[in-house]
């Protein structure tokens, strides 16, 4: 293998891959990134068994050849290089890789790349095609509400469910709970599968400006999904089991319903979670519907034994009493990071039932958060 590569997209590319090394496998071949020519491309490709992450970045090639080599060194290497052509030479005696750019040379020890993982292939399976950009969009707005423990697997997974032209995700944590739907072209999958959400969100992460659809596959009998973008392929597997039934615990009543400013809302969530970091985030938020002297607004207040408390009033517009509701105001931020609307509304019914969070102007996206206790 001998190849020219510029140094800048060889440092995207291994960041891409980076996040599917293995730094807990006992194969020493995972913490190794496959190195390939391909096509008149350069090939790079990392696995830890659960997800395996593909890119292909131009290239000049002058021989063909592969070899893994250590990922953290091979990438702590490429970014303390000069921004230039990088050039790459493989030996096959030694099996070690020759690194050249500017006045910098490096040798770096490999493994055979007969002995990486082989990568699954689509084998012709159909494929949902979904803009790019708004399919980030919804990992974005479930994927974080994924419980990030194993104690219960299921739950560190997003459930993607294909009805009709409809694709709906959803992810809970037992705590907080995030439903999003979107349109879809026609397609044959149909179903319910359950990705893992940190699979979802390296598939955010690498999705660039310049990518406009992604293609969702799922092998016939192989577990796996395939997400294909343009130059990148990420392929995972599936987590096995019945996602909980979450439909019964969405409210479909309210007897309060606040709109706020989002900004707003967030900004005074992120100032109570100061103070309430040491009670479990517990904050207050207090809703008052006003009156024809007072005009309706919304208090949210923080106590911390040992630094003190703060108290944010905001404007709001209430229908509906008056309550007052404790959240951990942690999730509550959460949430509200991932709105990309001016306006957002909190539907409430007791003190101890859930609030439901959503976009005012949208009904395809809905939140929901388990009420914490006062005392707490």
């Amino acid at each position: 293998m001998k190849v020219s590569i510029l140094q800048e997209n060889l440092a995207r590319g291994l960041g891409i891959v980076a996040r599917a090394v293995s730094t807990r496998s006992t194969l020493p071949v995972l913490a190794n990134v496959l190195v390939a020519t391909d096509n008149g491309r350069l090939k790079l490709s990392a696995t830890n068994l659960e997800i395996v992450i593909t890119c292909w970045i131009d290239a000049t090639v002058e021989e063909e050849g592969a070899i893994t080599i250590p990922a953290r060194t091979f990438s702590d290497l490429v970014s303390a290089l000069p921004q230039a052509r990088v050039e790459l030479e493989l030996s096959q005696e030694t099996q070690a890789v020759h690194v050249a750019c500017g006045r910098t040379e490096a040798n770096i020890k490999g493994i055979d790349a007969q002995e990486f993982p082989l990568t699954p292939e689509a084998d012709g399976a159909d494929g949902v095609r979904i803009g790019a950009g708004g399919f980030k969009r919804m990992i974005q707005q479930v994927a974080f509400a994924a419980a990030t423990d194993d104690t219960r697997p299921i739950l560190t997974g997003v459930m993607m469910a294909f009805e009709g032209n409809q694709l709906r995700m959803a992810a809970t944590d037992a705590f907080r709970l995030s439903v999003r739907s979107a349109e879809i072209p026609a397609h044959s999958q149909k179903g319910t599968i359950i990705v893992p959400a940190r699979t979802l969100s390296e598939v955010a992460r690498v999705i660039s400006d310049d990518d406009q659809i992604v293609e969702l596959l799922l092998p016939e009998k192989r577990k796996q999904i395939i997400f294909r973008l343009e130059n990148i392929v990420i392929v995972s597997q599936l987590i096995n089991g019945d996602f909980p039934d979450f439909t019964p615990i969405i409210p479909t009543k309210y007897t309060t319903r606040t709109v706020f400013s989002t900004m707003a809302l967030l900004n005074a969530s992120k100032t109570a979670d100061i103070f309430a970091r040491e009670s479990s985030h517990t904050a207050r938020l207090h809703v008052e519907p006003g009156d024809e002297l007072t005009p309706p607004q919304a208090v949210i207040s923080a106590t911390s034994a040992e630094t003190g408390n703060n108290e944010a009033v905001i404007d709001a517009n209430v229908d509906g009493d008056g309550i007052s509701i404790a959240f951990n105001v942690k999730y509550l931020t959460d949430v509200l990071n991932v709105i990309d609307t001016p306006q957002v509304a909190l539907e409430t019914t007791t003190a101890t039932e859930p609030g439901v969070i959503k976009p005012v102007g949208s009904e395809k996206f809905t939140h929901i958060i388990m009420p914490m206790h006062f005392g707490r």
